[in-house]
């Protein structure tokens, strides 16, 4: 019998076990694939720029903390050069104050040597004026201020408004001299004026005495007598017959002006008449020119 070749037997595959949750293949993905690829794309990309991790917020609070480090570091180091300085300061602050106590000192003693100076001057001067003027010597040394005067007369007390306002307008601007309430030179010179016409022998003021090369000039709104500043109220003292001085310079045109200042312009002044003055002598007198007195010979 011939034999046809028979087919080997096909032997069957057993197929693979389907899994419980195929028909779930939404929340599968979701499982499996728990973050989107587009976050995961932009990480990637973030990661390859170079960009840190870090929050924008925790960024900027890190820097604020590390320059509050910074400032807290430049305080501290900052206060602990001071304290290193300090005794160097502290030595050099007393060595200066030294020096300003020596020259203060130095001048003190110099202006001790000039009035001692200024004394001799004096009393040489009268000696002379005595030995060489003969009987009109203490006249002479009176009339040119050489020497001290001591007597009856006038004291005149002139004073700025108590509130000197600023600026405004009135008479005395005119002459260059705008309305403030203050005395001025020109015042001042006015009442001394006022004083020699009316019968003065001898005036001062706060204690300077006048002489017939005086000079009473401004610098700014000071006042002053032989270039000496002089401070407010001024306080003039003219020697001679009390009332009658008073009475005459109350009436005379610059007495007249004095009190004009007093009503218009606030200007303090006060008068009276006392028994006993002393005017200190001129501190320096030079004598410019001389002649000497006919027949009178010359040793």
């Amino acid at each position: 019998m011939c034999g046809m070749p028979q087919q080997p037997p096909v032997r069957s595959t057993p197929s693979r076990p389907r899994r419980p949750d195929a028909s779930m293949s939404l929340l599968t993905t979701v499982m499996d694939h728990s973050l989107d690829e587009g976050y995961a794309e932009a990480a990637a990309r973030k990661k390859a720029r170079g960009d840190s991790g870090v929050p924008r917020p925790l960024r900027a609070k890190l820097g604020l903390a590390a320059g509050l480090v910074l400032a807290a570091l430049v305080v501290t180091v900052g206060a602990a050069q001071a304290r290193i300085e300090a005794p160097v300061v502290a030595k050099e602050r007393e060595e200066l104050i030294d020096r300003v106590e020596e020259a203060t000192a130095g001048a003190d003693a110099l202006e001790d040597d000039v009035d001692e100076l200024r004394d001799d001057v004096g009393e040489r001067q009268e000696a002379a004026l005595k030995k060489h003027g003969g009987s009109q010597g203490e006249l002479v040394g009176l009339l040119s201020g050489a020497t001290e005067v001591h007597g009856p007369g006038v004291k005149l007390v002139v004073d700025d408004k108590k509130q000197a306002d600023q600026g405004g307008g009135g008479p005395r601007e005119s002459s260059g001299f705008s309305d403030t309430g203050r005395v001025r030179d020109r015042d001042m010179q006015r009442v001394v004026n006022g004083l020699w016409q009316s019968g003065a022998e001898a005036i001062s003021i706060n204690d300077q005495r006048l002489t017939a090369l005086s000079a009473i000039r401004a610098a700014g709104d000071a006042i002053l007598v032989d270039n000496r500043p002089l401070v407010p109220p001024y306080t003039v003292l003219a020697v001679g017959d009390g009332k009658r001085l008073s009475t005459r310079f109350q009436n005379s045109r610059d007495g007249q002006y004095l009190h004009a200042l007093q009503e218009n312009f606030g200007i303090r002044t006060s008068i009276s008449v006392s028994d006993e003055l002393r005017l200190p002598a001129a501190p320096s007198v030079t004598v410019r020119t001389a002649e000497p007195k006919a027949g009178k010979g010359t040793s």
